[in-house]
């Protein structure tokens, strides 16, 4: 027997249903750390240059990929768990404000309402939304629900303290290792694809391409405009900043509209209640700079790597958000690029397969 042969009658046998049932055993059993296995891929794909400059200079596996971990951890991890403690306090804080009843939230919709052209005013007081009376009411129903999720949130992450930092201690260890041996990992991927080496190496390069398009265009520009809209605010003395700055950041992750859905309101409101160059300002940066942002910096990180269009960045955002939380900011982006390079490669391999008997 050939080795052709061998090799078709243990794949077409019960091997593969063995390697099937093992595949999915062991995938069940990492599965609690599927996520901070996620996260690790995706610094080691970001953070991969710095590791080869890091083993440019001083030589060895190890020590390069130790720098880039503490690296990670100073510039990243440590300020987004800073930054995560300010949002935390300055949310919970607005929540009991709201319960307490010490935001008068009539009096600014008044203030608002008063403002508006009387067609508006109209309008809303035709739908039911023209008393501030039923505004505040469904305001503190909300404050309320959202209270109450948030120490539900607060008592889960108090119950599962320990289950956290184990995650965070597994999501560095398979980074360090990633970092280290992510080339010959690759390499052994591409092998064991079930499609031919041509079509394997085009993926694992759409791949890594739609990867960091997407973390460079999604995250990096998104957190520019939440520092710049938190700047803004701060100057024109809007409380809680920095949770203003972090909806900004989260919200321009959506094309067309974007960050304008945080920065608009916030502009209105200080025009109407008499703020005139606060809300200017606030007008001023939100059309001027922070929207620009966008235009400007997205072709230089991005350019042409992903092609994705707008509205299948727009749902696919939102449903893997709606579908694994966090994380969904980039898979679901990822997953759409994926999508759309997989039916190119088809496409480009069915016509190629068609010329070549015409020629």
């Amino acid at each position: 027997m050939s080795t052709k042969e061998g090799r078709a009658q243990l794949e077409s046998g019960g091997y593969l249903v063995f390697l099937a049932l093992v595949t999915i055993a062991f995938i069940a059993i990492i599965w609690p750390f599927v996520m901070p296995i996620l996260w690790a891929t995706l610094a080691a794909i970001m953070f991969q240059p710095l590791y080869q400059w890091f083993h440019r200079r001083m030589g060895g596996e190890n020590r390069a990929a130790i720098m880039t971990l503490l690296v990670i951890t100073v510039a990243i991890i440590i300020p987004a768990l800073l930054i995560g403690g300010v949002v935390v306090e300055q949310a919970t804080s607005l929540i009991v404000a709201f319960r307490e009843g010490r935001i008068d939230l009539a009096g600014w919709f008044d203030a608002v309402h008063d403002a508006l052209p009387a067609a508006v005013q109209a309008n809303l007081d035709l739908q039911g939304f023209g008393t501030a009376e039923l505004v505040q009411e469904r305001a503190r129903e909300l404050a309320l629900e959202s209270s109450g999720l948030i120490a539900r949130e607060a008592l889960a992450i108090t119950e599962s303290a320990l289950g956290f930092l184990l995650a965070f201690g597994v999501g560095l260890y398979v980074a360090y290792f990633l970092l280290r041996d992510g080339h010959e990992i690759g390499e052994r991927v591409k092998a064991h694809l079930p499609v031919a080496g041509g079509i394997a190496e085009r993926l694992a390069e759409r791949f890594l391409a739609i990867t960091r398009a997407t973390i460079k265009g999604s995250i990096v520009v998104g957190l520019v405009q939440g520092a710049l809209g938190a700047a803004t605010y701060w100057i024109a003395g809007v409380p809680s900043v920095v949770l203003l700055g972090l909806l900004t950041a989260l919200f321009s992750l959506l094309p067309a509209i974007g960050p304008a859905i945080v920065w608009l309101p916030i502009a209105i409101y200080l025009l109407a209640t008499g703020d005139i160059w606060q809300g200017v300002l606030v007008l001023f940066s939100g059309v001027a700079i922070i929207g620009m942002v966008d235009n400007v910096l997205r072709p230089i990180l991005v350019g042409r790597d992903t092609g994705i269009p707008d509205w299948m960045i727009l749902i696919s955002t939102l449903g893997g958000i709606a579908a694994l939380g966090l994380a969904g900011i980039v898979i679901g982006p990822m997953l759409a690029g994926l999508f759309l390079a997989g039916w190119s490669i088809l496409n480009e391999t069915r016509d190629t397969r068609i010329e070549a008997p015409a020629a």
